[in-house]
């Protein structure tokens, strides 16, 4: 199985969720946005699957820190570009595993993805 964590190494989460796939043995590529970078057509295709409303992490630190104009009547396109612009924006981690796409961390998601 083909296995794909994205996200930002400093995030306390996706360290949550590297630590549990390590300690269940499950190979995995680490793709860290602010070092390996983000396309527009991988974005979209997550945009495609899961709604940009999930994609966009409005409760953290950096979506707080934007101006306000930048904030208010969000849509798709923009959602899309504010998160090429600022990765740290896309909630993580999102996991890759043979084409599904699994957003956010719990140990019971994980779990019933990976058995055994």
């Amino acid at each position: 199985m083909s296995v794909t964590i994205h996200g930002i190494r400093n995030c306390d989460t996706m360290k949550k969720a590297r630590a549990w796939l390590e300690a269940h043995g499950v190979a995995h590529r680490f793709h860290d946005y602010k070092v390996d970078g983000l396309d527009r057509a991988m974005l979209e295709s997550w945009v495609r699957e899961l709604g940009w409303q999930a994609l966009l992490n409005r409760a953290g630190t950096t979506f707080r820190k934007l101006p306000e104009a930048e904030k208010e009547g969000l849509n798709e396109p923009r959602a899309i570009a504010l998160m090429l612009a600022q990765p740290s924006l896309i909630k993580r981690p999102l996991l890759e595993a043979d084409g599904r796409l699994v957003l956010g961390f719990a140990p019971e998601r994980y779990a019933a993805l990976f058995p055994g």
